[in-house]
Order: structure tokens, then C-alpha cells, then sequence
């Protein structure tokens, strides 16, 4: 994901929220995700010895935040899951494992979201109701949500959508205003 400086571009740059994302170190790169964006993977990325509450506040404890643990209470309500936050990831289903990575991306309150495939491992319907909550979480939070989806239904609920085809990218559509 060159846009979150997760890979590096092998030639040109990348801007993203006013930043060039290939002129900054890791260091640089890890502050700037952790305070501007909020990214979401296909698989969950959840830390197994942590409970969903220690989850969810870690990026909010590393940025210094002395509510963090009250701020990721409060997500884990706003996802549905305040009464799963003393639980592990091993006792939490899939979806119940993304609802904590959503709340943890969203915890920080970003200026973008990035979505990689969020519903690539879950079940139709569970991958349903994570994008309804994930776009419910844009709206809270008045961000942008940047999705990256092979599923057209998904791609077909966005305000523009743009392919990647042979290295090339097109833009495809565009919501009407």
C-alpha cells in the first residue's frame, strides 16, 4: 500500500493528506499513520495477548493519549462490541476480530481510512455488515475512505471508483451530485 507508505514506490512519488510519503523515514511514516490515518487489512492484524480493549487503545497509548482506554471504549461501543472487550482475539469470531480493527483504526479519529480488502476473509454477510459499519465510521468521523476491493457491490457503494488494470489506473465511475 504505497498510499499509507507501507511499500515504496520504485520511481515518482506519493502524496497523500498534503505529505510526500516517499521523502519521509520510517520513523516519519509510522507518526503519520498513526495520527492521520486509520488502516484496515483483510486479515486483522490484532495483537493475540492483548484483549480487544488493550487492542483497540494501542495506537492511542503510543500517540501519548491519556483517554486512551476511555476513547477505546467508546469505539468498541460504537462497533457493537462493549460487551467483547475483556475478550481475546481467539475467543472473538471474524467479524467480531474486524469490528476491533475497525475501532482501532477509527480510535485515533484520522483525516482518511484505508481499507484493503476488509472483507476479503468473512462470510457474505458478516462482510455486509462490516462495510455498512466501516462507512458508518467515515460518516462519525467525517473522513475520506480509500477502499481497495475486488468485489463490485462494494466498489458500487463508493462516491468514485477507479480500476487498476495492466499497471494502468482508469477511473470507472462517479456518484452523481
Amino acid at each position: 500500500m504505497l498510499m499509507a507508505g507501507l511499500e515504496q514506490a520504485t520511481t515518482g512519488s506519493v502524496h497523500c493528506l498534503g505529505a510526500d510519503m516517499t521523502a519521509l523515514d520510517e520513523d516519519a511514516l509510522a507518526r503519520f499513520r498513526r495520527d492521520r490515518m486509520g488502516v484496515v487489512f483483510q486479515s486483522f492484524h490484532l495483537i493475540p495477548t492483548m484483549t480487544a480493549l488493550e487492542n483497540v487503545a494501542v495506537p492511542l497509548e503510543l500517540a501519548g493519549r491519556d483517554d486512551a482506554f476511555e476513547r477505546a471504549a467508546e469505539e468498541l461501543e460504537r462497533v457493537g462490541l462493549a460487551a467483547r472487550r475483556d475478550h481475546y482475539p481467539a475467543q472473538l469470531s471474524g467479524g467480531e476480530q474486524q469490528r476491533v480493527a475497525l475501532a482501532r483504526a477509527a480510535a485515533p479519529r484520522p483525516a482518511l481510512f484505508l481499507a484493503d480488502e476488509p472483507t476479503g476473509n468473512l462470510d457474505g454477510s458478516t462482510g455486509a455488515a462490516i462495510m455498512d459499519l466501516l462507512f458508518s465510521l467515515r460518516d462519525a468521523h467525517g473522513a475520506t475512505l480509500v477502499l481497495v476491493t475486488h468485489a463490485p457491490e462494494l466498489a458500487a457503494r463508493c462516491d468514485r471508483t477507479l480500476s487498476l488494470t495492466d499497471g494502468q489506473l482508469q477511473r470507472t465511475a462517479e456518484a452523481a451530485e
